[in-house]
């Protein structure tokens, strides 16, 4: 029973109990975005007014209104911008955020509270000893500021929130629930990612399994009637409950036993691992439907991604065509034979394609058959090596994407002899020729490009199918662009 006394294994944790003051330090978070959002738009407005009256973008004007004559509309601002981002639930801290979401998120609301100011303030203000002229340049300028000081200012606070993880300091106790491949992967990554701000204090196993040792590198602390005393002794914040296809019986005990304070508890997925994608609720006569499985690009989602591969590969080619001609210029100068590589992939439905790369290698290079690259190998040229470093061999698929052969944003095409071999050995893995082929992809952006797990890049090509939106495709490639600037891949060779 869930009173009953804790197991052995619980009852040595007296000594290393995790203090909790994850609480006051979230509070204090709060309070420091609070101040940091107000300071940046005020710094903003301030800009904004400086900036119409020196630079030229826009006609300046003869004489500029006092600032003072702006607090009213300056306090407006502030207070319709955080106003729509408490309800926008940006005030809420998510463990982990991608930052090019958060600045797509921000600008929105910028977006939308700037012109409510514009308009609320004529409204309010109108023939009131606060009425002043609040011209467009001045806006636009309000509103740039605006959204480069508030994505600023949240990445500043982001970086305080990860060094202060880093360190132990506000971290949510943890209790990670399950002994399988699913738990052992949860553990991991949590070890691996200390920003996400957790300290696990162990595993509770089902009694029938499993009471003593430990799972991945949590030692197990009890078994599930030991939850409501582990929670009330180890201050648990959180509960991740992570077991493989979990009978409802099971689920609804763990969550009764979970049901103690304000304890947070998440469930992994795994009923929709296979069945990914965007979930939505239909209606069938007051009956709710949950969707499960929409997912193939066809009509408009087909034509929007279609419209963005042949612009994105048009302007590419345009702009970066002195480039090309300066690496093929190399490329011959330093190994004899053609500038360019083709080589046959599977795309679309398992259709081949020749995919064009300039050439990394020399010409003898599958003399004995084809191979993986491998570090510091033989057969990669100079210039070579910097081209795979960087991405810069993939630019002349630029003319596949064109062609229609391939996608901006998809799965990697694979050899046909490589397919084959892989099809027999991963589950589902043909399923990632539903959509054409992409020079990147969202397995390339979470680092597994070259020599990584093909288990594990065909998850992720299975989860960006699934779950396809333009948005997405545009996050992809900013994080390409990104990752090949700022970054080096100590994968690729």
């Amino acid at each position: 029973m869930a009173g009953d006394a804790p197991t052995a294994t619980y009852a040595n944790l007296n000594r290393h109990l995790p203090v909790n003051r994850g609480n006051r330090v979230r509070t204090f978070l709060n309070a420091a975005l609070l101040l940091v959002d107000g300071f940046m738009l005020c710094l903003a407005f301030a800009l904004a007014y400086q900036a119409r009256a020196t630079l030229p973008f826009f006609s300046m004007p003869d004489v500029q209104p006092d600032f003072l004559l702006y607090i009213p509309t300056l306090l407006l601002h502030i207070a319709v911008i955080m106003f729509i981002l408490f309800f926008s639930r940006l005030y809420h801290l998510p463990r982990a955020v991608s930052r090019i979401d958060n600045a797509r998120r921000l600008i929105g609301v910028v977006t939308v509270g700037s012109l409510m100011v514009f308009g609320i303030q004529a409204i309010l203000f109108n023939n009131t000893i606060f009425e002043v002229d609040y011209p467009r340049s001045l806006l636009f300028y309000v509103w740039v500021f605006s959204s480069a000081f508030l994505i600023t200012g949240r990445e500043l606070h982001q970086n305080l929130r990860y060094f202060l993880r880093r360190r132990g300091i506000g971290l949510d106790n943890l209790i990670v629930v399950g002994n399988g491949k699913i738990a052992r992967e949860i553990i991991r990554k949590i070890a691996a990612n200390p920003a996400l701000g957790y300290k696990s204090v162990g595993v509770v196993v089902n009694g029938k399994t499993r009471t003593s040792g430990s799972i991945g590198s949590l030692p197990v602390v009890g078994i599930y009637h030991d939850l409501p005393a582990l929670i009330d002794r180890c201050s648990i914040d959180q509960i991740i409950i992570a077991l493989p296809e979990p009978q409802r019986a099971e689920l609804v005990q763990l969550i009764t036993l979970c049901q103690r304070g304000r304890v947070d508890i998440k469930i992994y997925p795994d009923m929709f691992a296979y069945m990914a994608g965007d979930l939505s609720v239909d209606d069938l006569g007051g009956t709710p439907l949950l969707t499960v499985r929409d997912i193939a690009l066809r009509g408009w989602r087909l034509t929007l991604k279609r419209g963005l591969d042949f612009a994105g590969a048009l302007i590419g080619l345009i702009f970066l065509s002195p480039l090309m001609l300066l690496t093929a210029i190399l490329v011959r100068r330093e190994s004899p034979g053609p500038v360019f590589y083709t080589q046959e992939r599977m795309g679309l439905d398992g259709r081949p394609f020749n995919m064009v790369k300039f050439r990394t290698m020399r010409i003898d290079a599958e003399a004995h058959g084809p191979g993986w690259t491998v570090k510091d190998d033989p057969r990669v040229t100079r210039l070579g090596r910097w081209m795979r470093k960087t991405n810069w061999d993939e630019i002349p698929q630029l003319m596949n994407v064109l062609a229609g052969e391939m996608s901006l944003v998809g799965p990697r095409p694979e050899r046909p002899v490589y397919v084959l071999e892989f099809r027999d050995k991963i589950p589902r893995y043909m399923e990632r020729h539903r959509e054409k082929a992409g020079m990147t992809g969202w397995a390339q952006v979470n680092g597994l490009r070259g020599d990584t797990s093909i288990e594990e890049r065909t998850d992720f090509d299975l989860w960006y199918v699934e779950n396809w939106s333009l948005w997405l495709d545009i996050k992809i490639i900013i994080r390409t662009v990104w990752n090949t600037v700022m970054k080096q891949n100590k994968n690729a060779y």
